[in-house]
């Protein structure tokens, strides 16, 4: 959590202001294509997930919706990796950002 960031700035009802939920969905984005990317997570429910950011038509969702419209299978992807650091962003994005 960055300065700007900390708990007494965090407005999320009113304003969001002081919190970079894009710029945390998309580092934790990042995660969740690595570990997608091992064999051992291997999923056609990933392929899909994936696909979702660059659609064919329609508009392109960001990232913050993908992990928000997915967040139980993001909890369970981190949880099978062993993967506290990852496990601990998307708390404090579902609690914070969604």
């Amino acid at each position: 959590m960055n300065q700007a960031e900390t708990e007494s700035t965090i407005d999320r009802y009113a304003t969001f202001k002081g919190i970079d939920c894009d710029g945390r969905a998309g580092i934790l984005m990042q995660r969740i294509e690595k570990l997608a990317a091992d064999p051992l997570a291997a999923s056609p429910f990933w392929a899909y997930f994936l696909a979702k950011r660059t659609p064919l038509s329609g508009p392109k969702p960001d990232d913050l919706f993908l992990i928000h419209t997915n967040i139980n299978q993001l909890y369970e992807l981190f949880e099978q990796a062993e993967d506290e650091e990852s496990l601990a962003m998307l708390e404090w994005l579902e609690e914070h950002c969604c």
